[in-house]
């Protein structure tokens, strides 16, 4: 499968062998216990453990991260449940790990939980890969690249070698890039994490995340911290999921492509500030996203003068929910610094790019652009 295309191996992925007169993705399987004598040694023991509805979409997204390898993937509930079992199933009180200070809004939340557990916990920027400077004794290192809400990009493999050599693991949420803009493993990864509530199911129905790791004694860890905290997803969402990612490589690419077309319009607009868009030639983090990144997401950012300002292009646009969120194909956009946590101006958008048309999608955030600015 390592030769395919990403759109013939989205389309493929995890589906079973085909057998006369069975549906090609078998429906989702409702159990809280199977069938079961003697010793509890087969796949399918109790449904918080393993579900049959999860085996086909974890081994889709298993391929999907890392083509043509052997690979552990785990489903989760949500993101953050991702995003928790890795750190509180690698480490303990007394050790060290690095996270971003620019990443998703949830993360102080997780830092704080950490320190009253007795982590120490190191905090640097996303950009100019600054937290090299703290990997000294780190148990841990969790990149956020392309980081959210900012979009900054950090040279993944540089901080791999210089953490594998200080003895630390490494783990990359990946959510905003997904699997088919970058594959964190390939560049030497030991988790890739992401939340798959965004594009990777990309219709702002399913809360989901997944967790995938070459070593099957990480993926043993972060397995037995979904059993015992229970943070399993249902076999509907797992369904839906995997349903989804059919589509995922057509939805990424028509998304990607507007989102270019739209940082490209925004960088000639006169009212616009701090533009950030990795795919944009002109943006600081090109030449390293360049490098790693194969497709560049879906997601602008961009500052308006004010709050009032921020919050008058919001209403006046027509074909853009403001909502948060992002990765779906009905576009969203919010102003950010609503929700507090961000260290973002007042006037800060994140625009997510659906699956409009568009040339019809510029054109409403153009007249959206002229009623903001009076």
């Amino acid at each position: 499968m390592n030769t395919m295309g990403d759109g013939t191996r989205a389309v493929r992925a995890g589906l079973p062998e085909p057998e006369q007169f069975e549906p090609t993705l078998p429906g989702p399987v409702f159990a809280a216990h199977f069938h079961l004598s003697g010793e509890p040694v087969g796949p399918y023991t109790y449904g918080r453990e393993t579900n049959p509805t999860w085996t086909h979409l974890e081994r889709a997204i298993g391929e999907l991260e890392a083509p043509g390898e052997e690979v552990g993937t785990t489903v989760f509930a949500s993101g953050m449940a991702a995003i928790t079992a890795v750190l509180l199933s690698q480490v303990r009180s007394g050790d060290a790990v690095v996270l971003p200070d620019d990443g998703y809004q949830a993360l102080p939340l997780v830092r704080e939980q950490l320190a009253a557990y007795g982590v120490e916990v190191r905090t640097a920027p996303t950009g100019g890969d600054a937290q090299l400077a703290l990997l000294t004794g780190a148990k841990l290192l969790w990149i956020e690249s392309p980081s959210n809400p900012g979009l900054d990009v950090c040279d993944i493999r540089r901080l791999v070698e210089a953490a594998h050599a200080a003895g630390a693991l490494v783990a990359v949420d990946n959510t905003l890039a997904t699997p088919i803009g970058q594959r964190p493993l390939e560049l030497g990864a030991d988790f890739s994490v992401a939340s798959d509530t965004k594009g990777m199911t990309g219709h702002g129905d399913i809360l989901l995340g997944h967790v995938t790791c070459r070593d099957p004694r990480l993926t043993a860890d972060v397995r037995r911290w979904r059993k015992v905290v229970g943070a399993i997803p249902g076999p509907m969402e797992a369904w839906l999921a995997h349903r989804s990612l059919s589509t995922l490589q057509l939805r990424i690419d028509r998304q990607c492509t507007t989102a270019l077309a739209l940082a490209e319009a925004l960088a000639k607009r006169a009212e616009v500030t701090g533009l950030r868009y990795p795919g944009l030639p002109t943006d600081p983090s090109y030449a390293v996203a360049t490098r790693q990144m194969r497709r560049f997401g879906s997601v602008v950012s961009f500052e308006l003068a004010d709050r009032d300002t921020a919050e008058r292009f919001l209403t006046a646009l027509r074909l853009v929910d403001d909502a948060t969120s992002f990765g779906g194909v009905r576009s969203t956009a919010e102003r950010r610094g609503r929700w507090g946590g961000d260290a973002v101006a007042e006037g800060f958008i994140r625009f997510s790019v659906g699956a409009e048309d568009p040339e019809d999608l510029l054109a409403d955030v153009e007249q959206a652009l002229h009623a903001a600015v009076r």
